[in-house]
């Protein structure tokens, strides 16, 4: 055995030092595609280490030390704590449920927005576009004070429709509500959702659409069964960007505090005490989840969807 596994050394570095020399001194086109191919991916792969799986890793050991400041021993109470205790339930189920009320919300708006935007010609539509893209350049702090500002006690359409109900304007103020936070989310998600699905919306065989049309499909079943199939993997893409994005939100959340969900639950970890054990494995489990959701979601389109 430790013949065969010397063999199987040697034949490793063997391997990997022709290789090295290969992209060193190519001798064929085909080793110079490959010392291209190679260059090209050096920089991502220095990015994901540098700031995925190093940081990841980190965290990973914080998470499982049996001391608060010094990564030393081993323990899984952190995670325990994320099973068996009902208050990170509680968080781990307002964070799902919002995201997803968000998400659905969110891309039943930007559907036709962005239907409209491809397929008519509207007047000052690069106008149009880029207001509606604007929330996307904004951070989500200044989103929760526009909500504030709107939706507040001195908020603009707060005392507007005080004023036509004859109340008060601080029994109609919904900012920091979690009617507020929902507005706010879908500030910064629509845009997001918007622009994806409108280069998707591109696309589309508008032969198709117009061939169903002449043989009597109305606009609805046109949609459903001609160009649905066409933007489903666009629509996919834009579900899992926009449900990651309402997972991730924190400034939002951070300033309205409407809604005790899993980025605001860190935060408290961090600040109360500084249970950082807490807040890394709080933060892995994050991780993993979107991760696999995306991996699990992306399997059922067969078209490449850019995130």
């Amino acid at each position: 055995m430790s013949v065969d596994a010397e063999t199987l050394g040697t034949r490793t570095r063997r391997r990997v030092t022709g290789f090295l020399g290969t992209l060193v001194a190519p001798r064929s086109e085909r080793q110079r595609e490959v010392r291209r191919i190679v260059a090209l991916c050096v920089p991502f792969l220095l990015l994901v280490l540098v700031s995925g799986f190093f940081p990841l890793v980190e965290m990973f050991r914080i998470s499982v030390s049996e001391s608060q400041f010094v990564t030393e021993g081993f323990t899984l109470s952190s995670y325990r704590a994320l099973i068996e205790d009902p208050y990170y339930r509680r968080v781990a189920f307002n964070s799902l449920w919002f995201a997803v009320a968000t998400t659905l919300a969110s891309i039943t708006v930007a559907v036709p927005v962005a239907h409209a935007l491809e397929k008519y010609d509207l007047p000052g539509e690069r106008l149009l576009v880029t207001v509606l893209s604007f929330p996307n350049s904004l951070p989500g702090i200044v989103a929760a004070f526009m909500i504030i500002v709107l939706f507040g006690n001195t908020g603009v359409l707060t005392n507007f429709l005080a004023f036509l109900a004859g109340r008060s304007a601080s029994s109609l103020a919904v900012a920091t509500s979690v009617l507020g936070l929902f507005f706010a989310y879908l500030y910064s998600m629509i845009p997001r959702a918007m622009l994806l699905l409108r280069g998707t919306y591109a696309e589309v065989n508008t032969d198709a659409e117009e061939a169903a049309r002449s043989l009597g499909a109305t606009p609805l079943q046109t949609f459903r069964y001609v160009t649905l199939p066409q933007i489903k993997p666009g629509l996919i893409g834009a579900c899992v960007l926009v449900f990651r994005t309402a997972l991730a939100i924190f400034g939002t959340i951070l300033i309205l505090k409407s809604l005790l969900v899993w980025t605001l639950q860190i935060n408290r970890e961090l600040a109360n005490g500084f249970n950082i054990a807490q807040a890394s494995a709080m933060a892995t489990v994050w991780f993993v989840f979107v991760f696999a959701f995306t991996v699990l979601v992306l399997r059922y389109t067969s078209a490449e969807v850019t995130i």
